[in-house]
């Protein structure tokens, strides 16, 4: 009877510490969502791991970036054991979240924890290029981003910007040297993504850096 008594307590312990974990998980999420920063400093305080992807495999400091949940980051930055380059199953960083929000500030301190700018595919420069802030373009390339990247469908962040990013964004980059000339996958120039997202003035104003 006393083995029997306690197995039950043993399994109805572990049951309470599943339901407990899974419990942490969902305030997690929910936390970095929410930019709940006490409620991270909690679970972290209870040993929570700060590198715990979401169902679809999604880092939490990228999460944060993709949110602008910037109270929340900054608690999951003060974590010794984050992971600040980890990536989602398409490649997303953390760093490309920042940088496509626009946030210089952020971008600088991934960058001096180790995160990657230059990475094979989508890059730094690449989301920036869709933003409307040249400050970040200016300054992931005097980190040393290579201006003329190309993501696996060979899309350069010029083409990025022609499709998504503002015109100061184009100008920026036609001035640090991108080149209009080169061409995607399918065989289609920044000129080409300008006009194929119906802005013509910009692709005119590309065509220009052509002559």
């Amino acid at each position: 009877m006393r083995l029997y008594f306690r197995i039950a307590v043993y399994l109805f312990a572990m049951l309470a510490f599943s339901v407990a974990k899974a419990g942490s998980y969902e305030d997690y999420f929910r936390a970095i969502e929410v930019d709940n920063d006490r409620g991270l400093t909690r679970l972290f305080a209870e040993g929570f791991d700060p590198n715990t992807l979401d169902p679809r495999g999604q880092p939490g400091i990228l999460l944060a970036m993709k949110g602008q949940s910037y109270k929340a980051a900054q608690v999951l930055f003060a974590q010794p054991a984050l992971k600040v380059d980890e990536a989602n199953p398409v490649g997303e960083t953390a760093l490309l979240m920042a940088a496509m929000r626009g946030s210089v500030d952020w971008c600088q301190r991934l960058l001096d924890r180790g995160a990657q700018l230059n990475r094979p595919g989508w890059s730094a420069l690449h989301y920036a290029a869709t933003s409307t802030e040249p400050k970040v373009i200016t300054m992931l390339l005097d980190r040393g981003a290579a201006i003329d990247a190309q993501a696996a469908n060979g899309a350069t962040p010029l083409m990025m910007a022609a499709s998504y990013g503002s015109e100061d964004v184009v100008a920026l980059l036609l001035a640090r040297g991108a080149n209009p000339k080169l061409l995607d996958k399918r065989g289609v120039d920044a000129v080409g993504h300008a006009r194929a997202s119906g802005r013509e003035p910009l692709a005119k104003r590309i065509e220009q850096a052509l002559r």
